[in-house]
């Protein structure tokens, strides 16, 4: 599992999630690849700093490729834990939230979407929530 910085032709920039490169490039030629702000597919990778090596050495392209392959690996460990212990309330999200903080909802681990505005009113309320970007699992039904 690798992560892209992406940016689409609007200028949104966002996290995308790929097996490896290959499949991104396959997918970006499908247009299979949309901006979560705008829905663009004119889609492409952003340059980032995170994972470059500083030196040209052998052994430090090594270490970058160890690094890249753990931090994948602890990725998909996050993933299958979010799918596996929380309750997905989709675009519900910040009342779903609201209602746990207010004891109307029995307390529980739960996913979803949020606007920023609904963001700032949990922090508001003093509800402390996490963004994790989740990998859209295209096998399922949901």
């Amino acid at each position: 599992m690798i992560v892209f910085d992406l940016q689409c032709s609007n200028d949104h920039v966002f996290e995308g999630w790929f097996e490896d490169g290959k499949a991104f490039d396959d997918q970006n030629k499908k247009d299979l690849i949309s901006c979560p702000v705008c829905n663009e597919t004119k889609v492409f990778k952003k340059l980032s700093t995170f994972g470059m090596a500083k030196q040209s050495s052998h052994n430090n392209v090594r270490d970058v490729s160890i690094r890249q392959e753990a931090l994948a690996e602890i990725g998909e460990q996050i993933t299958d834990y979010v799918k596996n212990n929380f309750d997905d309330v989709g675009c519900n999200f910040a009342k779903e939230a609201l209602k746990i903080h207010y004891g109307v909802s029995e307390p529980r681990n739960i996913k979803g979407i949020s606007t920023k505005e609904e963001e700032k009113q949990l922090k508001e309320e003093g509800i402390p929530i996490l963004k994790i970007p989740v990998p859209v699992d295209h096998d399922s039904d949901a």
